[in-house]
This record gives C-alpha cells, sequence and structure tokens, in this order.
C-alpha cells in the first residue's frame, strides 16, 4: 500500500485502495472520507479496508432497502440482492402485523419490512450474540425485540400460529464450497452466516419443516437461495404442506422461494 500523508488526499486514498485490490476504489474512496471524523481516523480506516476488512465493516453501516443499516466486525453484511426478498415479502402481504426476521444477522430485513409496512410487532432471532447485539441496534426505531437462540426456539411460544411474514435468510453455500467464497465473507462474517451444510439446504430444510406451526393462515414463508438449490428448496417447501413458489429478479440474481400456509 502506498504511503498516506498524515491528512490524506483523495488522491492518495483511492491510490491507497486500488493498490489493495479494490474494484470500486474511487466509489469506497468517497464513501471512507465522507464517514471518517479526523485525518487519523482516516488513515485507520483505510488501512484496515485496503487489509481485507469489508467496507461495511470498516464505515461501520450497510445501505439496505434506503436504510442505512449497521454492522461490526464479525456480523454478516446484507446483500443487496435480498432486497428483492424483501420486496417480495412487502407485495404478498402488505397488510402484515406480525414480522419474524429469522438468522436475521444485523437485522436489516425485519428493519426493512417494519419501515416499509408501518407498526408492526417485529422480532428476529439469531444463533449468534454479535449478530443479536447488533439487530438490537438496527430494530430498537421500529420498536423490535431481538432473541438469541436456534430458529425456532429462540422465539416467544406465543408467536405459534400468528406470524404474517416470516422472513429466513438462512445460510445456503455449500459446506464444501465455503472456501471458495470472497476472502471479504470467508475470512471475516461467522460461518454459521455462510455454511448450509453439504448441500447447502441444511438449515432451509429444518426452517420449512417447522415453520407451518408458527405461520398464521395465509402467512408467508420467504428463503433466499441460488438457482442450483431452487428445486431442491421448492420440494422442502412442499414437503412441509406450504403452497409453494419460485421467484426471481435477473438484475440482482436473486432467487426466493415463497411458501404460504394454506
Amino acid at each position: 500500500m502506498p504511503p498516506l500523508t498524515p491528512a490524506p488526499s483523495c488522491d492518495s486514498v483511492v491510490a491507497a485502495l486500488r493498490a489493495a485490490g479494490c474494484v470500486f476504489a474511487e466509489d469506497e474512496a468517497e464513501l471512507i472520507l465522507t464517514t471518517a471524523r479526523t485525518p487519523d481516523e482516516l488513515t485507520a480506516m483505510v488501512e484496515r479496508r485496503a487489509a481485507g476488512l469489508p467496507l461495511e465493516h470498516v464505515v461501520g453501516w450497510a445501505e439496505f432497502h434506503g436504510l442505512r443499516v449497521q454492522v461490526e466486525p464479525g456480523v454478516f453484511v446484507p446483500r443487496r440482492r435480498t432486497e428483492f426478498l424483501v420486496d417480495q415479502a412487502l407485495a404478498r402481504a402488505p397488510h402484515a402485523r406480525v414480522v419474524v426476521d429469522l438468522c436475521c444477522g444485523s437485522g436489516a430485513v425485519g428493519a426493512a419490512l417494519a419501515a416499509a409496512l408501518g407498526p408492526v410487532e417485529l422480532h428476529a432471532a439469531d444463533i449468534d450474540p454479535a449478530a443479536v447485539r447488533c439487530a438490537r441496534r438496527n430494530v430498537a426505531g421500529q420498536g423490535g425485540r431481538v432473541h438469541t437462540g436456534d430458529l425456532f426456539e429462540a422465539l416467544p411460544g406465543r408467536l405459534r400460529g400468528r406470524i404474517d411474514i416470516l422472513a429466513a435468510n438462512v445460510p445456503y453455500v455449500p459446506s464444501g464450497e465455503v472456501a471458495l467464497l470472497p476472502s471479504e465473507a470467508r475470512d471475516h462474517e461467522p460461518l454459521t452466516a455462510l455454511d448450509g451444510g453439504a448441500d447447502g439446504l441444511d438449515v432451509l430444510r429444518r426452517v420449512a419443516a417447522g415453520a407451518p406451526r408458527w405461520l398464521a393462515p395465509g402467512g408467508v414463508l420467504l428463503v433466499e437461495t441460488s438457482e442450483r438449490q431452487a428445486p431442491g428448496a421448492l420440494d422442502a417447501f412442499t414437503r412441509a404442506g406450504l403452497t409453494t413458489e419460485l421467484t426471481m429478479s435477473e438484475e440482482l440474481y436473486a432467487h426466493v422461494v415463497i411458501g404460504t400456509r394454506p
């Protein structure tokens, strides 16, 4: 990385990021420059980004569905393609009153749903304590509650049969392919948020199997998956007794399986 001056200029920040292999060095430099409060903080942020820390972890937030979602090192960074899952949920349950964000990570999905729907009873859950701490900050403005635990075990029993939207951004990378992920994900995000088991569908199957007991009549379960895994995901939803469909966004390269409780 080229040496930085005590008060790095825009050009020197761009040069440092470009030398570190950042493809969008100019855009990242602008974001870092507008976020840093002091020259020392700016230098530290550039050094952290050049060392491979995800940009969102460097600046402390990610843009998601029009919101600025707080993230921190060790917490899964919400992907832009997951905005498609939010849009599909809103289209199918525009009057939802009970919303659950399962495998919530930063709580971005739940926060986005609540922001769009208006007053709702919002719950989020994750097995990772760091994610739970982060999610609590992101859903506080919507009065959301965040729970620690393994999938449905984390949720209050009074939610059974009442959930209108159950969004579950489950891990779906096959175990054998985790090592092939970009280093930003592989080295800086929790394995529990990435590894979906041998075929990537272990957690998805568990969510599908348990969802009918928690969904309200007409309630919807939405899970992101890959194009290759979609047939297996659809089968898991159908076996659980859900009315199932697959939706896709070519622009975002997003695939969302939707199951409705009859």
